[in-house]
């Protein structure tokens, strides 16, 4: 996807206090850091940041004092009950340079009729140019039978990217759904209380 410009101010306040006045003017507090340079604290705009993290692995372009940088958010904290973004971690990437990424594995086709898929792995771990990272990674099962499994491995991966996960970790596995029965010692269990209670009465 193309970058996404987010227009940061420089930050000079630290701590939660700061951090809480920030939040409420609807802003995020940062920090950008890499390519050995110091760390840089910045504010975000809240909404757009927001709006910008529902993509996975997006490409910023942050604006910052007549400058830009191109980073990608590392670590994103959020509070735990209400979900709202607390503090972003933003690695400066340049254009050309390969980063180590999770990308959201998408299930994509229909298995064969009856059975039912599993995704044993929610992400991918893949090294990618970082101004061509992907947003989700598809995983077609399209027609497979139960007792298929699809491995690290044996996804295709977008142009240009590597797998740096272990290949036999196991992505989607296609298996038959579990009868929802009683097993038969516990139907026998069953039947025979019934039984008993019939006599009683």
């Amino acid at each position: 996807m193309s970058e996404i410009k987010l227009a940061a101010e420089a930050r000079t306040e630290f701590g939660k206090g700061a951090a809480r006045r920030i939040r409420r003017a609807d802003k995020i507090p940062a920090v950008l850091y890499g390519h050995g340079s110091d760390p840089v604290h910045v504010t975000l705009p809240g909404h757009d940041t927001m709006m910008a993290l529902k993509h996975s692995n997006a490409l910023f372009s942050i604006e910052l004092e007549g400058r830009s940088e191109l980073a990608i958010a590392k670590d994103v904290q959020r509070d735990p009950v209400k979900g709202l973004i607390e503090h972003v971690d933003l690695l400066v990437v340049k254009k050309g340079e390969k980063v180590a990424v999770d990308v959201p594995v998408h299930v994509v086709g229909e298995s064969a009729p009856g059975t039912i898929h599993l995704v044993d792995l929610q992400t991918l771990a893949i090294e990618a140019e970082a101004t061509h990272l992907p947003e989700t990674i598809e995983v077609s099962i399209e027609g497979l039978e139960a007792g298929t499994s699809i491995t690290a491995g044996d996804v295709p991966l977008p142009s240009g990217a590597t797998l740096t996960a272990d290949p036999e970790l196991i992505v989607v596995t296609v298996a038959l759904p579990q009868a929802e029965e009683l097993p038969e010692d516990a139907a026998a269990e069953s039947g025979d209380a019934a039984t008993a209670g019939t006599a009683a009465e």
